[in-house]
Order: structure tokens, then C-alpha cells, then sequence
């Protein structure tokens, strides 16, 4: 039976423990820290928690400024908000500065609520732009992590690597797809499942449905690789050529837009080294609606991010291929 978890829970819980490790570890909230689950950090280590309010550009420069005095902020929010509200504070306060030889300030940006399964919030708060607008910052290293395994290990990764980070979380429970002996590394992917028809890459919750549709696809004997690629910049260029030399066609999904996001980055990646098939799975450039949490999988099949979708995309290139 498929367990489920909490990635907001696992990601306060973690930021207690590495607080506990590190005491430059520091927390800064925007009026959501009892939904980013970060409030309990601040019970713990009162003097190194601060919650500023409804003022997301105040957020990234506090974050900023404590980052300058050599701090490891952890600044967090709905995806909605950060980069929606403050991509002039994320770009000249955090990714431009450079010092002693250093690109960027060492704050990591952590948000829930990314992509359409925010749910009754509707498109205004159903970010869908936030992979694109993060990656095409420079300095800036973008995660999009799969399940709580994930979020731990990211965030102890984010603690240990100097740089400006985001990562992008869930807001509803997720499938655990990951050991807790896996290992993460920055621009690597990880096979889930190995396959020589075809590939299929996804981060994010999508990750889940690229295993299903690999099983559905497995009963019509079409053997495809999984990689969840929750490294999305810097990307793992490597395993992508390899891929595409050895299946002969790749697939992405994402729970973004398909413009300048996950898939984009995919293909400006396997255009440029071994050129192969590609069909990107995602919002189709139109907002979302609302969707009680009941609906949510409606939504998703209505913007054609489901199992199905990806294996007729990968039947789609093996016919394209014959």
C-alpha cells in the first residue's frame, strides 16, 4: 500500500533538526508560517525565527541582509508569493551580490502551493510560473523535489551548499517514492526505473504519474526510463544525452507551464547534444481554476497532467519513430 506524506510537516521538522546542528540556521516567514509549518522553529530557536508579515519583497532583503552576516536563512512563503511578488528582490538582493569570490548571497527560498494542485485558491494563487521565472535568474539553483524524502534530503543539501536556492514543494500530501538511503546531489536526476524504449522525466508531484504511466505502458510491452529530475537548474545534461541515445525519444511532465519551464529546460538541454523526439506534458500557457481538494484530479486531467496523457505522449513517439 502507497504511503503518503507531508512535505510541509517534513520540511519544519528538518529545519528544527539542522537547526539544532547549525546555529547560523536562521528562519524567516511572510504572515504563513503556520501553513509552511515553520512556526515550530521559532518555538524552538525564538531568536533566530522571524515572521515580517504580508511583505514578501521585505522578506527576500531581511533574508538578504542576514545572509550578509554570514547567516543561513530559510525564507518561506506560497509559491504565489515568492517569486510571484518579489522577483526584483530575488534578482538584485539575493542572486546579483557577489562576494569573496562567491556568486549570489546564501539564502534559501522554500515555498509550498506550487502549480495547480493549490486547489480552491483558483489561478491567481496557482503558480505556474514560478520554474521559468527562477531559472532563467543566473546564480540562482532551482528544486523541484517529488516526496518527503526529497525535501529532507534537499534541505540538508541546501544547508551544507553555499548559493541562492529555491525549491518548490506541494501543498497536498504525496506517494513516497524515494529509500531514505537515496542520495541527492545538485544537477543529478535519478533513474527510477531503467527502460530502452523510451524516457520519461518529471519532477514534482508528476513524478508519481511517470512511474503509473511506465507501469500502464509496461502491460503493452513498451519498457520505458523514469528519472525524476527534481534538479531542474543546474540539470543533469549527462543523464539527459545518455537517455536520449539509448531510448530514442523522452517525454516530460511537470505541473507548471510548459513555457520556459521543466520540459523547456529539458529540450534546450537534448537539442543542443543528441537531438531526439520530445513531447512535454504541462499547463498548456492558460490559468487555472479553482478545484475543491476533492476536484483537484479533475483539474489535472482537464490541463492533461495525468499517467494516461504521458503514455499516449510516449506512443505518440514510438509511432512518430516507426
Amino acid at each position: 500500500m502507497t504511503e503518503y506524506a507531508d512535505m510541509r510537516t517534513v520540511y519544519g521538522d528538518t529545519l528544527i533538526k539542522v537547526g539544532e546542528e547549525n546555529p547560523n540556521v536562521v528562519v524567516v516567514g511572510a504572515d504563513t508560517t503556520d501553513s509552511l509549518k515553520t512556526k515550530p522553529f521559532g518555538k524552538k530557536f525564538p531568536g533566530r525565527f522571524f515572521n515580517i508579515g504580508i511583505a514578501e519583497g521585505n522578506l527576500i532583503t531581511i533574508a538578504a541582509g542576514l545572509a550578509n552576516e554570514g547567516k543561513i536563512p530559510f525564507a518561506s512563503t506560497y509559491a504565489a508569493f515568492l517569486p510571484g511578488r518579489c522577483v526584483d528582490q530575488i534578482r538584485n538582493s539575493i542572486a546579483y551580490p557577489s562576494r569573496d569570490g562567491r556568486k549570489g548571497l546564501n539564502v534559501k527560498m522554500v515555498v509550498s502551493h506550487g502549480g495547480l494542485s493549490v486547489g480552491a485558491d483558483g489561478g491567481s494563487h496557482q503558480q505556474i510560473e514560478d520554474i521559468a521565472i527562477t531559472r532563467s535568474i543566473p546564480n540562482v539553483s532551482v528544486m523541484v523535489p517529488s516526496d518527503t524524502v526529497s525535501v529532507e534530503k534537499l534541505v540538508r543539501l541546501m544547508v551544507q551548499q553555499y548559493g541562492p536556492f529555491y525549491m518548490r514543494m506541494a501543498r497536498s500530501k504525496t506517494p513516497i517514492i524515494h529509500p531514505q538511503t537515496q542520495e541527492f546531489k545538485t544537477g543529478r536526476g535519478i533513474v527510477l526505473r531503467e527502460g530502452s524504449d523510451c524516457t520519461i522525466a518529471a519532477c514534482g508531484i508528476t513524478v508519481q504519474m511517470a512511474l503509473d504511466a511506465a507501469d500502464l505502458l509496461r502491460q503493452e510491452g513498451i519498457s520505458c526510463r523514469v528519472i525524476d529530475m527534481f534538479s531542474i537548474k543546474p540539470i543533469d545534461s549527462e543523464l539527459l544525452e545518455k537517455a536520449a541515445r539509448e531510448t530514442g525519444g523522452i517525454v516530460t511532465c511537470e505541473e507548471h507551464n510548459i513555457m520556459a519551464g521543466f520540459g523547456s529546460a529539458v529540450s534546450e538541454v537534448v537539442s543542443g547534444m543528441y537531438p531526439v523526439p520530445i513531447r512535454r506534458i504541462g499547463v498548456r500557457d492558460q490559468f487555472g481554476e479553482s478545484a475543491r481538494d476533492s476536484e483537484v484530479p479533475m483539474l489535472l486531467e482537464k490541463h492533461g497532467i495525468t499517467s494516461i496523457h504521458i503514455s499516449n505522449a510516449v506512443k505518440d513517439i514510438r509511432s512518430g519513430k516507426q
